[in-house]
């Protein structure tokens, strides 16, 4: 069982790409059998359940899809606790975003297009997770954000989705570039991409120079995914998403990558004074400002969203804090908010879904229509609060209790903002959860909320509720995925009650806070409303710079001058030669007494062709004295032993010549085109790249270099390629990308002129 599971993973971890034609074709189908796709995920769940089981007994799993043997490089996946944990979120959840998706979408056109996405999407998330190579997570990071990008703007005909779909993917894709940068300085500093052999090998890098740079890169990575201030106002706009798309990736998944990466490459980077302090302070900056908007919004999905925010910024400062019990507390929050939020994300949307808004002010009383419903949201605002017999509940203990044993003079800091960050998340949760339903009146759906759609968001409460009453349960894989962050970490016990202590105070303390936020919730709505904070206006003044610079250049160098465009490429190159030139050290001149005679006349006649070509005031003479030049080029190749490229240069010379001809003919002179100064600058820019050129190649003649390509072309053109032209052989089957390249603009020459050919006839009919 062990070698099969291992053998599986990395099909079981592309499986959601594999299955995308099943999943466009059934996704287009009525609910009932769009349903059958959430089947595959929970085969998933139960597949990681079952590694996570064989890790616990057996220690980390690694395992590899071939790619490119014969340059070394495969596709390696590696499963511990800690990504184990994540993907069973990601498989779990992902299960019942597809059931739900199946009915929020039936008899759409687009159902098929948007199931497709969402398997590709929880792909590049399992890809994410269980990478061991830091290329291939990195490459999985960047897809992730471009399958959100087409998640987020799924409904394209409106601007604000397009406008949402395009903040998210410039902000999280400005940290993908980071991870990229970061990714290769670990490699060259740890001499290995793997995360497997480095973890094996206690591998840590705050000796190495590049210490300071890996871990900004990482942190900037992985706090403008996890929406962390000041990258945070990302998350709320793209709550113009559908709602299956916010709860899945704004609550279970995407916004769970960020905090996935900062647990992955603490035992690399981590534990460090600049890695522990700004996790710290970004974290709990961020877990403040998220809990106080929260509960300004009256959009039951910006609150929603805020509050995720808040979440996320709590969880990113214990993982800052580092301690086993800080840790513990992280994972556990992480769980369980990943339950409640997604289940709220759904009975929000189910009710825009039914009544046709999501306006809290204008939603009361639906739990007489909607039951299930109603029971659903109390029970996920009940564990996002912290009441007891919730999993909520147990993290905020965690939390409160890894806070109290911190050390340090921030930790009553820390303390104080979590309790007043909890209470008003917890006044949050209730608004979104239950305020709809509490009272009497509103508007009242015309039927019954169907089955699918009042399912998934009870059964991700339920869940909750249920791990929160046995809590043992869990700790088995809550303790194997702080090992994966802490290494060897003793055994992690969760209980429902831990007696009369200071935690149970700080958490009846915070419930008596949500209950009087959420009474008077109208009042401080008002108050905290004209106290926003506008972090969106650093992202809008950084896209019109782009853009006033982009205005700019365009004038300055896209003047529709292709004399401009050359001289400007001319002065580049010219001058980046010779600064590499001059910096290198110049070599000595070849000696031009091996030159024979016949050499140097072919050399003045290109040279001569080449003047008489610049003085020339007859286009006819230009020509004639270009043809000269090329003329002399073929006598070269003639002269040192290359007949077949002579003569084929002789047919284009020719043969141009006479087209030039052709075509001047009846524009035999040309006078003064500019302006002495400006023939002077072009002068000197002739020279400057003349002689940059010329110094290259005569310094490549002078060095002494083996010349190990030709000997291989001459001994292998013919027991590998089969020819005796080593020409010939080079540009068919050594070089072979070059020849299907010239085929591919012979083809598309082709096709354009038969294209111009029948649009002819067409027109003439």
């Amino acid at each position: 069982m062990r070698i099969a599971l291992n053998a599986m993973l990395p099909l079981i971890v592309l499986s959601p790409f594999f299955l995308l034609p099943l999943v466009v074709r059934l996704g287009k189908q009525r609910a009932q059998w769009a349903a059958l796709l959430a089947l595959w995920p929970a085969v998933l769940a139960v597949y990681f359940g079952a590694l996570m089981r064989q890790v616990g007994q057996a220690g980390p799993v690694q395992a590899s899809l071939g790619w490119a043997a014969s340059l070394g490089l495969e596709l390696s996946f590696y499963a511990d606790g800690l990504s184990l944990l994540f993907a069973l979120l990601i498989s779990g959840v992902g299960s019942l975003i597809v059931l739900f998706s199946s009915r929020y979408f039936d008899q759409d056109p687009r159902a098929g297009r948007f199931q497709a996405i969402l398997f590709a999407f929880m792909g590049s998330m399992l890809g994410l997770v269980l990478a061991d190579n830091l290329l291939a997570l990195v490459a999985f990071w960047e897809l992730t954000g471009f399958t959100s990008y087409l998640l987020i703007g799924f409904e394209h005909e409106r601007a604000e989705a397009r406008s949402a779909a395009l903040q998210a993917l410039i902000v999280t894709g400005a940290g993908g570039m980071a991870l990229l940068a970061a990714g290769v300085l670990i490699g060259q500093a740890a001499g290995s991409f793997n995360l497997s052999a480095l973890l094996a090998r206690g591998v840590r890098l705050e000796d190495a120079a590049s210490y300071p740079f890996v871990a900004v890169l990482v942190l900037l990575a992985a706090f403008t995914k996890s929406a962390q201030t000041p990258f945070h106002f990302w998350l709320p706009n793209a709550m113009t998403a559908p709602t299956p798309v916010s709860a899945y990736l704004h609550s279970a998944t995407m916004v769970k990558a960020g905090l996935y990466l900062v647990a992955r490459m603490t035992p690399l980077v981590g534990e460090t004074p600049l890695w522990n302090g700004l996790v710290t302070a970004v974290g709990a900056i961020t877990m403040a400002i998220g809990a106080w908007r929260s509960v300004a919004e009256t959009d039951l999905k910006r609150v929603l969203a805020y509050s995720t925010v808040s979440a996320l910024g709590l969880i990113m400062m214990l993982l800052g804090v580092g301690t086993e019990a800080a840790v513990a507390g992280a994972l556990v929050y992480l769980s369980a908010h990943a339950g409640y939020k997604g289940g709220l994300f759904l009975v929000a949307g189910t009710l825009e879904h039914e009544v046709g808004t999501r306006n809290v002010t204008e939603l009361s009383g639906l739990r007489r229509s909607m039951p299930v419903l109603a029971v659903a949201g109390l029970l996920a605002a009940c564990s996002m609060a912290g009441i007891p017999l919730f999993l909520g509940f147990t993290g905020k203990e965690l939390l409160y209790d890894s806070l109290l044993g911190a050390g340090g003079g921030w930790g009553p800091l820390l303390l104080l903002a979590a309790v007043g960050a909890s209470a008003l998340m917890g006044a949050a949760a209730f608004i979104a959860g239950w305020s709809p339903f509490a009272g009497s009146g509103g508007p009242a759906p015309e039927h019954k909320v169907p089955a699918a759609l009042a399912a998934p968001p009870l059964i991700m409460a339920a869940a909750g509720l249920a791990a929160g009453i046995w809590p043992g349960a869990i700790d088995g894989v809550i303790g194997l995925a702080v090992s994966g962050v802490l290494g060897d970490a003793p055994p992690v016990r969760l209980s429902l009650w831990h007696g009369l202590t200071p935690v149970l105070g700080l958490s009846l303390l915070t419930l008596a806070l949500v209950a009087v936020l959420f009474r008077w919730r109208i009042g401080v709505r008002r108050r905290i409303e004209p106290l926003r904070m506008d972090f969106e206006r650093g992202y809008t003044l950084a896209l019109r710079g782009l853009d006033a610079l982009s205005a700019w250049s365009l004038r300055a160098l896209q003047g529709g001058s292709l004399r401009a465009y050359v001289l400007v490429l001319i002065m580049i190159v010219g001058g980046l030669v010779l600064t590499v030139l001059i910096s290198q050290g110049l070599p000595g001149f070849p000696d031009v007494m091996d030159v024979q005679p016949q050499e140097a006349a072919a050399a003045l006649l290109i040279v001569g062709g080449a003047i008489s070509a610049a003085r020339s005031k007859s286009i006819i003479t230009a020509v004639l004295s270009l043809g000269l030049t090329g003329y002399g080029v073929g006598l070269t190749f003639l002269l040192f032993g290359a007949p077949d490229l002579a003569m084929t240069q002789f047919s284009v010379e020719t043969l141009t010549a006479v087209i030039f001809v052709l075509v001047f003919y009846h524009h035999r002179s040309v006078g003064p085109m500019s302006t002495w100064p400006i023939r002077l600058r072009d002068s000197l820019m002739a020279v400057l790249f003349g002689g940059s050129i010329a110094a290259v190649l005569l310094f490549v003649g002078a060095a002494d270099t083996p010349l190990r390509l030709s000997g291989y072309f001459a001994e292998n053109a013919l027991p590998l390629a089969h020819g005796r032209n080593i020409v010939n052989v080079i540009l068919v089957d050594f070089r072979a990308l070059d020849t299907m390249g010239e085929i591919t603009v012979l083809s598309t020459a082709a096709l354009g002129v038969f294209a111009v050919l029948r649009l002819g006839r067409d027109m003439k009919s």
